[in-house]
Parts: structure tokens; sequence; C-alpha cells
């Protein structure tokens, strides 16, 4: 009986060393950031108020995107800037965006459009323009770019 017993004993230790052994251990997880390469708008930009700024961006990840996101908001370091180009009388509003795209399905992406629209009463000023891109499995990268916005033109592009 005791034979029995060690050799049920032995068998259950074996059993349970390659269950734990074994765990769920994904070697092949995805765990690669997607790279961005935002074209326009480029580090340091005006980008016109009352105008809509010309977005150019690729991404791409070793296995499938998920999704881009941009935000935009000012970068006033918490001080007042004055609207020294507008009348004294017209209110401005600092300028923020903030919306995210489908790409799933795809390993690379050229995005071009001009869907990001500057109100006519944006307060001129720095601003941070950041790009987000997130993987089906959920890693992320982003990029940061300092814009300024303001009344007078920006640099016409070519498209």
């Amino acid at each position: 009986m005791r034979t029995i017993f060690n050799s049920y004993l032995v068998c259950l230790m074996a059993i349970s060393s390659i269950t734990f052994l074994s765990c769920d251990k994904d070697d092949d997880a995805d765990t690669t950031k997607p790279v961005i390469n935002l074209i326009e708008p480029e580090e340091g930009d005006i980008l016109t108020i009352g105008g809509d700024v010309h977005f150019d961006l690729e991404v791409s990840d070793d296995v499938e995107l998920k999704s881009y996101k941009v935000d935009i908001h000012s970068n006033f370091d918490g001080h007042v800037h004055s609207a020294t180009l507008r009348s004294e009388s017209s209110e401005t509003v600092d300028f923020t965006f903030n919306k995210s795209w489908d790409l799933s399905g795809q390993k690379n992406a050229a995005v071009h459009h001009h869907e990001i629209e500057i109100p006519a009463n944006a307060t001129p000023g720095d601003y941070h323009l950041m790009v987000y891109c997130t993987d089906a499995a959920g890693n992320e990268a982003y990029l940061a770019r300092n814009v300024v916005l303001s009344v007078e033109g920006g640099e016409e592009h070519e498209h």
C-alpha cells in the first residue's frame, strides 16, 4: 500500500511541477511600442488662429495598430498672456483639442488631414501638440511638439 501511495505522490508532484512551470507565460506577447513619425506640424510651427492645422503623420507597428490620438493644450505655465494682436474688447479662450482615430487592422498608416480647426477666438501663445499611438496589444508611444498659435499667418505648406 505504501508503494502505491509513494507512486501516487510522485505522480502528483510531477504533474504539479509541470503545471506550475508551464504557467500562462506568453513569450510571443507584443511588447513593442508603435513608431510615430509626425511630419507636420513641425517643432515651433506657427498655427493660424481661425484656420486649420495641416496634419501629416506616419505610424507603424510590428504587429497591428489600434488608434492614434491628437491632444492640443495651452503651455502658458500658469501665467496669463495678453492678446496683444487683438483688440482689448475681444475675449479669447485657451484652445484645446482632443480626438482619437481608429487604425485597427493596419500595421502601417499614412495620415493626412485638415480636421483640426483653430477657432477665431483662440488665445494666441504657446501650445503643446501631443500625438499618442496605441497598438492592438495596448502598447502606447507618444510624441510632443511645441507650437505657437498666432493671428499672424503661419508658413504656407504644399500639399
